[in-house]
């Protein structure tokens, strides 16, 4: 029996709740574009969360998602080498 590694994986992700700013590039973006050429890497952008916030305005959620994107492909993140997906398009997450 030969035992074949296998990559090693990451999960992590931000609340679809208002623009990225600074913090979030000092604080993990960097990293998360420096850990996608290692790593299997998953981001969730948690939409479901973001309604949690903002439940009264869920098309203030929606433009969160394209700008939280859109900051994700400016910083860096290529979307070939890290799967980038809506919390919302996993419906398992919300049986758990």
């Amino acid at each position: 029996m030969t035992v074949t590694s296998q990559p090693q994986k990451i999960l992590t992700g931000d609340r679809a709740t208002g623009q990225l700013h600074l913090g979030h590039f000092v604080g993990s973006l960097q990293q998360r574009v420096a850990l996608q050429h290692q790593y299997q890497q998953t981001i969730l952008i948690a939409d479901m969360q973001g309604l949690t916030d903002n439940g009264h305005n869920p098309h203030k959620v929606a433009s969160n998602i394209l700008n939280v994107m859109a900051d994700y492909l400016a910083v860096g993140i290529d979307p070939t080498k890290t799967t980038i997906c809506l919390q919302s398009a996993l419906p398992a997450l919300a049986e758990l």
